[in-house]
Formats: structure tokens, C-alpha cells, sequence
């Protein structure tokens, strides 16, 4: 199999994006940049313009790869692609409500911020498999053509700063002293294993469903107002100004 050479520069540039500082303790340009949430507001528009205007429309062409090789006959062979995004989605928010069930315990210090808990390992493990996932597919967009896999890294690129931030928010030193190597280490390996192993058209229609799910709910929870206090105004910017983006590409 002959692998793209862009892939790998692909994966070692999402790699790096976890090399950023982007923690509310760290100090310098990194913290005055995300001290002004409008910034991770636009990144999250810019991660849900990529699924509505691109990923949800090929959704719908990945699920006929589905139902081509299931068979209409199948049970809910029309449905599937659909049910794997969910299944994403949900596994994903359940995650994420287990570190907000477990925000109260570090604020009266039970656990110390930045303590390598249960919360954070699972946490930690989550991410590290959906970063290998958007390594892994890198290969298949970069035989696409250029500009595929353009699209592709800036989108995944922007995600993985709510991704770090956010990470890095919750669990403090913990995860900066090494979650952060972690993800960048998942990607390498999702892309390393993606160039070894061939995807067929049907296993890549059932990782990019996953891959769906998982860029909704990842955006939506870095943006949806809780105590973070989400911007209206540059999260629709940021929406529009990709989609523009989007259009104009493809």
C-alpha cells in the first residue's frame, strides 16, 4: 500500500496541537488567549459548521456503503451509520458527565485538582481513542486529494484545541504533566495503523460515523453554557466564516 507522505505531515501536525499551552494555570500568550472564551467559542463553530456542511452530508453517502453491503433486508441497515454516530455521542457525553459529577468533590478539595483519579484515567482513555480515531483517517482523506485532507487537518486541528483546553481545565497539572503526550501519541499510532491496514469501504463508513458523533458532542460541550459561560456571537462566526470555507472548497 502506498501511503500519502501529506498523511504523516497531517499527523504530526494534529500531534503538535497538544503541545500548545492552553490551561487556565499556564502562564504567557497561551493563557491570554484562552482567557478569552469568545476564542474557544469560535473554535467550537468552527468544529460544528465542519459537521453539518461536510460530515453529515457524507454520512449520508457512508450509509448507503452500508446498506449496499448489509442488504436492505438487514435489521436497521438503513439506520446503522446513524446509530454508530449516536452511540459516539453518547458514550462521549457520559464521559464528560462524570467529570462534571466530579467537579463539586474537587472544588471543596476531596480530590485534589489535577489528582490522577479513576475520573481522569477514563477520562484520559476516552480521548486517547477518539484522537487515534481522527489519525487513523487520515490516510483515506489524504488519498482523496489535497485539498480533502486540508479540510480535514484545519477542522481537526481547531477541535483539538477545544479538545486540550478542555482537558487541560479539568484535570490541571495531571494531565499537562503527561495526558497531553498521550494524545498526541494516539494520533501517531491511529495513523501508523491506518497506513498499515487498508480501510475497507465499509469500516471507514462505521469509523467516520464514530468520528461524527464524537466532534458534536466534543464542541457542543466545550460551548453549551454552563459555569464556562458560552459566547453567542463569535461561536456563530466562527460557524459561519468555516462553512463559507466549506462551500467555497468543495
Amino acid at each position: 500500500m502506498d501511503v500519502p507522505p501529506a498523511s504523516l505531515v497531517a499527523a504530526l501536525v494534529l500531534a503538535s496541537v497538544f503541545a500548545l499551552r492552553g490551561g487556565p494555570d499556564e502562564g504567557g500568550g497561551a493563557r491570554r488567549f484562552w482567557s478569552r472564551r469568545r476564542w474557544i467559542s469560535a473554535a467550537a463553530g468552527v468544529s460544528v459548521a465542519y459537521v453539518f456542511v461536510d460530515v453529515l452530508p457524507e454520512l449520508a453517502v457512508q450509509n448507503r456503503t452500508i446498506v449496499a453491503a448489509a442488504g436492505r433486508s438487514a435489521l436497521f441497515a438503513e439506520q446503522r451509520v446513524y446509530l454508530l454516530a449516536l452511540t459516539a455521542f453518547v458514550v462521549l457525553y457520559g464521559l464528560q458527565h462524570m467529570v462534571l459529577s466530579s467537579r463539586a468533590q474537587r472544588r471543596g478539595a476531596v480530590v485534589e485538582r489535577g489528582a490522577r483519579d479513576g475520573v481522569y484515567w477514563l477520562h484520559l482513555a476516552g480521548f486517547t481513542a477518539y484522537s487515534a480515531l481522527v489519525g487513523y483517517l487520515l490516510v483515506e482523506r489524504a488519498e482523496r486529494g489535497p485539498a480533502t485532507l486540508a479540510v480535514y487537518v484545519l477542522a481537526m486541528a481547531i477541535h483539538f484545541l477545544i479538545v486540550n483546553h478542555s482537558l487541560s481545565e479539568e484535570h490541571g497539572r495531571a494531565y499537562r504533566a503527561g495526558g497531553r503526550r498521550w494524545l498526541a501519541a494516539s494520533v501517531l499510532a491511529g495513523w501508523a495503523v491506518g497506513a498499515t491496514m487498508p480501510l475497507g469501504e465499509v469500516t471507514f463508513a462505521r469509523l467516520f460515523a464514530l468520528l461524527a458523533g464524537g466532534v458534536v458532542i466534543t464542541s457542543l460541550s466545550a460551548e453549551l453554557p454552563d459555569d464556562r459561560e458560552g459566547r453567542f456571537w463569535p461561536f456563530c462566526l466562527g460557524s459561519v466564516a468555516f462553512a463559507i470555507l466549506l462551500l467555497a472548497a468543495g
